[in-house]
């Protein structure tokens, strides 16, 4: 039995972030382009002109201008509704050369480019309006090594990064949608059913290669580029340049035991009170989340899962239940290997490895979705949790998802990675299956009602163009340092868009 991918996905699969990207932009066109100093006045083309012809001659991928008959697919992002947006070109990049090429094409004719490896992104940043996408799906690949680390290309989707580390035994904590791609889902942390016990993903990264602003590839880790390696680890996607290619830590690909217990109505926010208190100090291989959905009265279930046997689990399971002194309506529990788990979280149970994969562009089954979603993060248990009762009384077809941070990712020090929320209970999705008006005005309210609870918080992988205070939202004390970072790497604002870290 899977999980239903609109409730639990878009909040496990976590990577549904900032357009699984290794970069996703919109420079400034009044921003001058980055150029190597010379000591002779530059002259730059007008705002707005690239010359195609030169940029398609010199790359191996393809371009797809407006023109060409592939361009109305390759423009589509994974949520219907950027399909009314218009880039001026996209480029499937085949190699890093291609990558180059794009970003000094674009950064001299002063015009947006944005990054895209699943397109995932909440906001549609991937996909600029007259700008260019550089479409890194084609720079794909998971090579393991014999230390245990594995390569992984940019644009690599998470089912294929499962199945290309479970052939070698080995496991990486990441998402649960099969679709999004490894780089904004790393970028902007990464939290995953396995997280509680190895961490975020962007935990588990050891280097990156990235072009950055001035069409250089650099290597980022902590000997090289450590402030860029710092912000790679949390900072978002799109902000310091593109990254074109990962390198993890990879552990043994373990046992695992998957878990559902559905609740009845009316019974949240005693399910919501024991499911904090036993969430804040469950062992380290005990992950969940807590699935409420709107309704009158709300009704809600926990998913999740355990690294181990599943006795070991139900055991742990019972004790969580009986804290909430109520009759689950319904539970099951599996024993599993990890890649089986990993396609039973991206609703994958009965199908193949290649099915499991876009069927817009990838070849395989699985189609694109229309939503509407914002977050917050709980840092700490809500003192109240008939208030987050009450803002679902009433409502339809919204869900809000709580995805455990408890574990090893509180292990890590607020300063010690871009990733802010070292410590916090959960991340907490908005979301609505529609991106109708209504959707999008219900989110807002219930967006800023939980932020009276939360405080000013937010996940960057669920990234929200009409979050106020974004900036702090998202980054905390960590805020400042991003700026920085993203004014050294690109001082002209090559990869400036709405929320991007020059712009904090």
């Amino acid at each position: 039995m899977a999980i239903n991918r609109r409730n639990l996905l878009r909040a496990a699969g976590v990577g549904v972030g900032l357009a699984a990207l290794g970069a996703s932009t919109g420079c400034d066109p009044q921003a001058p382009a980055a150029q190597p100093s010379t000591g002779k006045p530059t002259v730059e083309p007008p705002a707005g002109q690239v010359d195609w012809n030169k940029l398609r001659q010199s790359t191996t991928g393809t371009l797809n201008l407006p023109s060409d008959s592939g361009y109305s697919t390759a423009k589509l992002a994974y949520n219907p509704i950027f399909d009314t947006r218009q880039p001026a070109a996209v480029l499937q990049c085949a190699n890093a050369s291609d990558v180059q090429a794009g970003v000094s094409a674009a950064a001299g004719a002063r015009i947006p480019v944005a990054a895209r490896s699943g397109g995932h992104s909440y906001a549609g940043y991937s996909t600029p309006d007259n700008g260019l996408v550089l479409d890194l799906g084609g720079m794909t690949g998971v090579e393991v090594k014999s230390d245990g680390t594995a390569v992984i290309g940019a644009g690599t989707r998470l089912m294929d990064v499962y199945s290309g580390l479970a052939k070698a035994g080995r496991c990486l904590p990441a998402g649960s949608c099969p679709t999004v791609g490894i780089a904004g889902l790393t970028l902007g942390g990464g939290v995953g059913v396995l997280a509680g016990k190895y961490g975020l993903t962007c935990d588990n990264l050891v280097s990156a290669q990235v072009v950055t602003a001035d069409g250089t590839v650099r290597t980022a880790s902590a000997t090289s580029e450590p402030d860029l390696f710092w912000a790679l680890r949390g900072g978002g996607g799109g902000n310091f340049g593109i990254v074109i290619s990962f390198t993890f830590r990879t552990v043994a690909a373990p046992q695992l035991a998957v878990f559902q217990v559905r609740f009845p109505a009316g019974s949240l926010t005693d399910v919501l009170g024991a499911w904090q208190t036993f969430t804040a100090s469950a062992p380290d291989e005990f992950w969940s989340t807590l699935g409420m959905s709107a309704g009158s009265p709300p009704t809600c279930r926990i998913n999740g899962c355990y690294v181990g046997s599943e006795k070991e689990m139900n055991a742990l399971l019972d004790k969580l239940v009986a804290a909430t002194k109520t009759q689950p309506a319904n539970r099951y529990s599996l024993s599993k290997d990890y890649l089986s788990a990993m396609m039973y979280f991206g609703g994958c149970a009965n199908y193949s490895v290649e099915q499991c994969k876009p069927n817009w562009n990838g070849g395989g089954a699985l189609g694109r979705e229309s939503f509407t979603a914002s977050s917050r993060v709980l840092t700490r248990p809500l003192s109240d949790p008939s208030r987050l009762t009450a803002l679902l009384t009433g409502r339809e077809g919204m869900d809000i998802l709580l995805d455990s941070l408890s574990g090893a990712p509180s292990r890590i020090g607020v300063k010690d990675t871009a990733f802010a929320y070292r410590g916090a209970l959960a991340t907490a999705q908005i979301y609505v299956g529609a991106t109708t008006t209504e959707a999008r005005n219900s989110v807002n309210e219930v967006r800023d009602k939980l932020g009276d609870l939360t405080g000013n918080t937010g996940f960057v992988n669920y990234i929200d163009p009409g979050l106020s205070n974004w900036a702090s939202a998202y980054y905390g004390d960590n805020a400042s340092r991003l700026r920085g970072v993203a004014k050294h790497y690109d001082p002209n604002g090559v990869f400036a868009f709405d929320q991007s870290a020059s712009k904090v």
